[in-house]
């Protein structure tokens, strides 16, 4: 139970975070930087525990690699899906007292389906890449570098390929701008596959380089 609740509490600060500087009035183009920051300290604070994954392709990622057991697997995932949307409702609370107004947000966005997908399978897969070989690998094993490593690759990101996709590389994150009405749910679908098939390919990049570790 200790790991679940450090997972939803991380999960819930990303996404709250996320909501909170990319909906205006937000952090215009400093939330990037908030967003790479608060998962990099909700990494350093909950890492021990949980492993700190915060993403079900993440989640999905270290169990492929052997590092998560399958008993895991589902109450991470649910625990992670739980704190977007009730980080979600936060935001909308505070943002638009509580009912959404899409006007207000410049409407739901609707990406474009390939270019979305492409940007983020890669930067999912870097995420997941960079999780693995930080906070897995025997290689790095006990290093004190790896929640700046995997926070600041999802700034990378958000700043390369945020204008293509919004920048989620997490379906917990989508499923959050979902619900805050900053994307569209028609468009969750792309987020979802993509950034299970970045975890996905990352763990097998991960296994081919590393072998069994």
């Amino acid at each position: 139970m200790k790991k679940y609740l450090v997972e939803f509490i991380g999960t819930f600060f990303l996404v709250f975070t996320i909501g909170m500087t990319v909906i205006a009035p937000g952090a215009g183009a400093m939330a990037p930087l908030a967003i790479g920051s608060v998962l990099a300290v909700m990494i350093f604070a909950g890492g021990h525990v949980s492993g700190g994954h915060f993403n079900p392709a993440v989640t999905l990622g270290v169990w492929l690699r052997g590092k998560c057991d399958t008993t895991d697997v589902v109450p991470y995932m649910g625990a992670q899906a739980g704190a977007a949307i009730v980080a979600s409702l936060a935001v909308k609370a505070l943002k638009t007292g509580l009912v959404t107004k899409a006007a207000a947000m410049g409407g739901a966005m609707t990406p474009e389906i390939l270019p979305a997908l492409l940007a983020e399978f890669l930067f999912t897969f870097a995420l997941v890449w960079v999780v693995l070989n930080t906070a897995t690998a025997k290689g790095t094993s006990g290093n004190s570098f790896y929640g700046f490593s995997i926070g600041f690759t999802v700034l990378a990101g958000a700043y390369a390929v945020g204008g293509v996709s919004g920048g989620a590389f997490n379906p917990a994150v989508a499923l959050g701008l979902c619900t805050m009405g900053v994307v569209a749910w028609g468009s969750l679908w792309i987020y979802l596959v993509a950034c299970f098939a970045g975890g996905t390919a990352a763990a097998a990049a991960y296994k081919i380089v590393n072998g069994s570790d």
